[in-house]
């Protein structure tokens, strides 16, 4: 069960310093999940505070951001909000969506090309919808409205080819770092990029391991460094620890206008900001981009994600385009226009309550799981920053497509999302057990060592039993 939840202030969630005195529940949610709000006057209210804005600079066309279609909570706040049934994958996609009403949109041909803050000359686009759900995540990740620009890419990996491009050309002679579980669109990007490319290593969690990335770091002192953090690996679910990497960046000599970090947070960085005192991904410290995923965690029936980054940043990046009167500055020209319509929706539908549940339930059904499978002398590990689930390979490949689970040498695992129930993980749960009886009843075969994936601690192999 999920442990009773304190009464916060606003502040103390998102401008206050954790107190480390208080034990760490990565069950436990915040109790208001609301971020700070930006109003329109150009002042950012913060608590009773408020700060300037600079105002942002439109090149072409016409400014969409005053005329952006904005994300609104949802009334309800009850035991519904965020939390309906569906069916499983291994795979991290949220299967729990109903887009009917927004069949009749399957007529028109949107596309959202060039800059969304600028209106381009092709008339069928959905630039408020999508500058709407860009807000809604500059307000999640802590950025004021001017300062920010980004886009609704068209799937994880082109928020990683981007951030790290961005970071290409704020600092050309850069050297790109990233763990050896980063997701593999980020060693893409480096040969795409001709980047000079360091893998660094990484602890048994699969988080970064701050003591190589120094090892790293020191001989190359003399070039900048662009660093992709992972806000949880594609395989275990792994949260690289951003303060550390940032302070290991400092202790280094590496003052702040030298390093371009962006946050690869595919799935989890969304989740993250709902778990309680878990470290923040904010650009309040000094990170350069932040993607996401948009059909996974929120649950759009179409591949899509959401890029932000600094706009002193994307200058750099950035070239006018006449004829359609508008800048590009994304990694495709033409953009689904049908996606920030999708995610709107959702975003207005359920809101940051809603989320909030949805985090709660998928790590409360994560260690259940996890629980369940150690009970049953599986070896299995559960990151407490995670809904992955990481356990052992099964022997069936049938086995495996039934349930659409990744695998990867020895291990596979089960990526908890909130379509997933109880009697889902239950029946997988049987269907395991029943399998493993016969696949280990000849003595001669013996379930896999897991102790070098997962820790001698959560292996249940014959030797450590």
């Amino acid at each position: 069960m999920v442990g009773s939840v304190e009464v916060d202030t606003l502040s103390e969630k998102f401008n206050g310093e954790v107190d480390l005195l208080e034990e760490f529940d990565p069950m436990a949610v915040v109790c208001e999940p609301l971020p700070p709000i930006v109003v329109d006057d150009g002042e950012c209210v913060i608590g009773e505070a408020k700060t300037k804005t600079k105002t942002r600079e439109i090149v072409l066309g016409r400014n969409v951001h005053t005329s952006c279609l904005e994300v609104t909570e949802p009334d309800a706040n009850d035991e519904l909000t965020g939390d309906k049934d569906a069916y499983m994958a291994g795979y991290p996609y949220n299967l729990d969506f109903d887009y009917g009403s927004l069949a009749q949109l399957q007529h028109f041909s949107i596309n959202n090309l060039g800059d969304p803050f600028i209106e381009s000359n092709y008339g069928v686009h959905s630039r408020q919808f999508e500058v709407g759900v860009l807000d809604w995540f500059a307000r999640l990740w802590e950025i004021e409205k001017n300062d920010y620009w980004g886009y609704i890419t068209n799937c994880g990996t082109e928020g990683n080819l981007h951030g790290i491009l961005v970071g290409r050309e704020v600092f050309p002679d850069g050297i790109l770092y990233a763990s050896r579980e980063s997701h593999y669109s980020v060693f893409k990007a480096a040969r795409m990029y001709r980047m000079e490319c360091v893998k660094v290593g990484t602890l048994i969690s699969g988080e970064i391991d701050c003591a190589d990335f120094r090892a790293k770091l020191i001989p190359n002192m003399d070039k900048p460094a662009i660093i992709n953090v992972n806000i949880g690996t594609t395989v275990k679910g792994a949260v690289d620890d951003l303060d550390l990497v940032i302070q290991t960046l400092e202790e280094c000599g590496y003052s702040h206008d030298r390093f371009y970090i962006h946050c690869d947070g595919a799935l989890f960085g969304l989740m993250m900001p709902f778990v309680k005192r878990a470290p923040k991904v904010t650009f309040k410290k000094p990170i350069g981009s932040v993607s996401v995923s948009g059909h996974k965690f929120v649950g759009c029936p179409m591949p899509c994600g959401v890029q932000i980054t600094r706009i002193d940043h994307i200058n750099a990046l950035s070239r006018n385009v006449e004829y359609l009167a508008s800048r590009d500055a994304t990694i495709m020209g033409s953009r689904n226009g049908h996606a920030p319509i999708f995610l709107w929706y959702t975003l207005n539908k359920k809101g940051y309550k809603g989320f909030q549940k949805e985090v709660q339930k998928c790590l409360r059904n994560a260690h259940y799981l996890k629980d369940c499978m150690r009970d049953a002398g599986i070896s299995a590990m559960l990151n407490e920053l995670s809904s992955t689930v990481v356990f052992e390979r099964p022997l069936d490949e049938e086995f495996v497509r039934r349930w659409q689970l990744a695998c990867q040498g020895n291990i596979a695992h089960v990526v908890v999302m909130p379509n997933v129930t109880i009697e889902k993980l239950d029946d997988f749960l049987e269907e395991l057990i029943q399998k493993r009886a016969t696949w280990y009843q000849d003595e001669k075969v013996r379930s896999p060592c897991l102790s070098v994936d997962i820790g001698v601690e959560n292996c249940a192999c014959p030797l450590h039993k």
